[in-house]
């Protein structure tokens, strides 16, 4: 059975960007430290990137992170999701209006009727394969605060950036039962059910 689950990569202090996010920037200035578990070459960090993206059906973003992987210097044919682990799955983009030009036609398709709407797509594309909800920040905390993913898949990074963009919006109260725990070299991995 498929689930929707939010993956992603945040510091210590709950940013899932450092402060100065822009298409030259999309993690914000020097916030890579926060994905370098991704492109590590230990072999349990290796594991756990291959096993998500291998899982993964259908992706759904928010615009802010499409008009970042879609920019000049973003996704291409060999970078992107999933590229070099498994084959690229489809993108949904949540957005309020949809963009003037699409760089990667094939990989998105834009969805502006809603977050609901866009999960309900990604959950017919992906088949028996799992909707994973990777960013930003701001998509995946709506999709938690308003129950509709079944697994929260944290990497933590070991730094503070003491600001950028963060995971949940003030206020925010989400029930979750810990699954997991996985330590690894770049971050500590932890699995969450939603209750």
């Amino acid at each position: 059975m498929s689930e929707v689950i939010v993956d992603i990569s945040m510091s210590l202090d709950g940013y899932v960007t450092a402060p100065g996010v822009d298409a030259e920037h999309g993690l914000g200035v020097d916030g890579e430290v926060l994905h370098l578990w991704a492109f590590s070459d230990d072999d349990t960090e290796k594991e756990l990137l291959s096993r998500a993206t291998t899982r993964s059906g259908a992706v759904v973003m928010g615009r802010k992170l499409f008009d970042i992987v879609d920019a000049p210097n973003g996704w291409s044919e060999e970078i992107g999701y999933g590229a070099g682990h498994a084959a690229e799955p489809p993108c949904f983009v949540v957005t309020h209006s949809a963009p003037e030009t699409v760089r990667l036609k094939n990989r998105f398709t834009i969805v502006t009727d809603g977050l609901e709407s866009a999960l309900n797509l990604a959950r017919a594309a992906a088949g028996d394969k799992d909707v994973v909800v990777m960013g930003g920040g701001d998509v995946c905390g709506q999709v938690l605060a308003a129950g509709l993913a079944d697994t929260l898949s944290l990497h933590i990074a070991p730094v503070v950036l003491g600001g950028g963009t963060p995971l949940f919006a003030e206020g925010t109260r989400v029930e979750l039962e810990p699954v997991s725990t996985v330590a690894t070299p770049n971050a500590i991995h932890q699995t969450y059910a939603l209750r």
